[in-house]
C-alpha cells in the first residue's frame, strides 16, 4: 500500500525542522490517518494549537475521528483546513475565520504524460528556452545561495508572505538531501532559479526568481521542467506549487496552470475555541461555505 500523500505542514520532513528550532509539536502518523499540531502563543488568544492542511486519512470517513483527536481541552485550536466540509467544522464548533485559498498542484508522471499536460503556450515557452542552452544545475540547498537573498527582497517588495528564508535553511539542515535548488545560468551569469522542498510522494515549490534576462530567456519554463522530471523519477507523483493568486499576481497564475496544474481549493481558516463553539455550530450555512 502507498504511503499518505501528506502535504508540507503535515510531514515529518517539517516536523523535524520545527523541533531542530524549538517549537512544541504533536500528532501521529500511521498508515491510514495522520495529523500534526504546532503550538504557538498568539496575541489576545495566547496558547493555541495550529493544525495546517491535516489531518490527512486515506479514507475520507476517517477525518471526523482525526479532527476530534488534534484538540486538547480548554486549548484554542486553529485550522487551515483541507478535505472537511464546512458544514462537519460548524457542527464540531468550528468559526470561519478566512474564505478558502487555491493551490496548484502539478501532478508528476511520465515525460510524456507531463508535456501532453501542458498548455501549448506553454510547451512552446519551453521548447524556446531549451534552444537558448541555459546551463541548468541542481544544488543542494544552503542558507548563502543568492536565491535566498533575492527571495526575501522580492516578497518585500510585492508584498507576499512566504516561508521565511531561515525556515527553508532549517529544513535543509534538518533534511539532508531533501532542499533542492535548481539554477539557470546564461554565459555564466545566473538568471533564475527555483527551491523545492521533498516530503514524501510530495514534494513542494517554495522560492521562485527571475532576473530580466531569465524572464527573456523563459528561464522558469525550463526550471520547473527539469524539476519536474528529476522529481518524477525520484518517487515523487505530486508537486505543490503553491497558492494562485489571479487577482495580484495573474502571470504567475497563469504560469502554474498552464505547466499542467490543477487548481485545488482548500477549505479555509477556522477557530474552535470553548466560549464560541456553541455559537458556530448555529452559524448560517452561508457565513461557513
Amino acid at each position: 500500500m502507498d504511503p499518505l500523500r501528506l502535504p508540507l505542514p503535515q510531514s515529518p520532513e517539517y516536523a523535524r525542522t520545527l523541533r531542530m528550532l524549538g517549537i512544541a509539536l504533536r500528532g501521529a502518523h500511521a498508515d491510514s490517518v495522520a495529523w500534526q499540531v504546532q503550538s504557538r502563543r498568539l496575541p489576545v488568544l495566547g496558547a493555541v494549537d495550529l493544525l495546517s492542511r491535516g489531518p490527512v486519512a486515506r479514507d475520507p470517513a476517517d477525518l471526523d475521528a482525526a479532527l476530534t483527536r488534534c484538540r486538547r481541552p480548554g486549548v484554542p485550536l486553529l485550522l487551515n483546513a483541507d478535505g472537511i466540509a464546512a458544514a462537519t467544522l460548524r457542527a464540531g464548533g468550528f468559526w470561519p475565520l478566512l474564505t478558502p485559498a487555491t493551490l496548484a498542484l502539478l501532478p508528476l508522471g511520465s515525460e510524456d504524460a507531463m508535456r501532453a499536460a501542458m498548455h501549448q503556450k506553454w510547451r512552446n515557452q519551453l521548447n524556446r528556452a531549451t534552444r537558448h542552452r541555459l546551463k541548468i544545475s541542481r544544488l543542494p540547498l544552503s542558507g548563502n545561495h543568492w536565491l535566498l537573498e533575492a527571495e526575501a527582497r522580492q516578497a518585500s517588495a510585492r508584498r507576499y508572505r512566504a516561508l521565511p528564508p531561515g525556515l527553508i535553511a532549517a529544513f535543509a539542515r534538518a533534511n539532508p538531501g531533501k532542499a533542492l535548488i535548481w539554477e539557470a545560468r546564461h554565459r555564466g551569469s545566473p538568471v533564475a532559479a527555483i527551491a523545492v522542498l521533498r516530503h514524501g510522494r510530495m514534494a513542494s515549490w517554495q522560492i521562485g526568481v527571475t532576473l530580466t534576462e531569465g524572464r527573456r530567456l523563459g528561464a522558469m519554463n525550463a526550471l520547473l521542467w527539469q524539476a519536474m522530471r528529476w522529481l518524477a523519477g525520484h518517487g515523487h507523483d505530486l508537486l505543490d506549487l503553491g497558492m494562485l493568486n489571479s487577482d495580484d499576481a495573474p502571470g504567475l497564475a497563469r504560469f502554474k496552470l498552464r505547466s499542467g496544474a490543477s487548481a485545488h481549493r482548500l477549505g479555509g481558516t477556522w477557530l474552535r475555541m470553548g466560549a464560541l463553539a456553541p455559537l458556530a455550530r448555529h452559524l448560517p450555512a452561508r457565513l461557513a461555505a
